[in-house]
């Protein structure tokens, strides 16, 4: 099953639906992740309505919804999320703030501080504040018994954020851990060829693709580094839905029986 969803002006968009978790498959059309939607063209338009998105979930900071809004079709509820209120230093903002400058760039991403300063934001994802209200209020609206329609979770990119709503979902749902690191990884596969531009731009000015990968892409250790927190402060995924997010077992029931097939 392609789970991608063919939308040139939001790229890295898909199904969760069709992934095997235990008792069978995410149900389709239920939930989706997506990079922003403040492209969105006409042309997708149709094609975005289509999905019968009633509820998007907008994990970006207040900044980054103010500066490019989504641009969506008419009664669409969306409810902002912001996963790094509390957070003091984000890569994708270095970037912008430094692009002019290559040499600046370079010290603040190079000789493995991006990495470093990736895995730092998703340990981030399970301990602040901040990301633990977000994440709980996405799980608990995607549980709400008479929600219609289906959701649509997104980020700048959809590949962070967005990656980690994904992740812990299809954990909590059963999903084994290959399949979770494919769904991840696949983020590589779909968004970067869309930030084509944006390298291009990049080289221009003398800043390498390799200085960038690790902030436009996604690795494994990332994924890793937000794993491990869960397991040091919760024990378990199942812990780290009931005591850090606080949820109790009739939410993660519901979560199960709407979203498994």
């Amino acid at each position: 099953m392609d789970r991608r969803i063919p939308l040139p002006s939001a790229p890295n968009t898909r199904d969760l639906g069709g992934l095997p978790v235990d008792g069978g498959i995410v149900r389709a059309r239920q939930i989706y992740r997506s990079t922003m939607l403040a492209n969105l063209s006409d042309e997708d338009l149709p094609i975005f309505e289509s999905l019968g998105v009633t509820i998007i979930y907008d994990m970006r900071t207040e900044g980054e919804r103010t500066s490019a809004p989504d641009r969506l079709p008419a009664g669409i509820e969306v409810t902002g999320l912001d996963v790094l209120a509390d957070h003091s230093t984000d890569a994708a903002t270095s970037i912008g703030n430094l692009g002019t400058n290559p040499e600046l760039l370079d010290d603040v991403l190079g000789s493995g501080q991006a990495e470093a300063l990736m895995e730092h934001t998703y340990r981030d994802f399970i301990t602040l504040r901040s990301a633990q209200t977000s994440y709980r209020d996405f799980f608990h609206g995607l549980a709400y018994p008479n929600r219609a329609g289906a959701a649509l979770v997104h980020c700048t990119t959809g590949k962070d954020r967005t990656g980690w709503a994904a992740a812990s979902l299809l954990l909590l749902l059963g999903a084994d851990e290959q399949t979770v690191r494919d769904d991840y990884l696949q983020s590589n596969t779909d968004l970067l060829p869309a930030l084509q531009p944006l390298f291009d731009l990049a080289a221009a000015q003398g800043i390498t693709a390799d200085l960038l990968l690790p902030v436009l892409g996604v690795r494994e250790s990332y994924l890793d580094a937000a794993l491990d927190q869960v397991d040091s402060r919760f024990g378990s995924i199942e812990g780290y839905f009931t005591t850090g997010l606080g949820l109790d077992s009739g939410t993660l029931d519901a979560l199960r029986s709407r979203l498994i097939d």
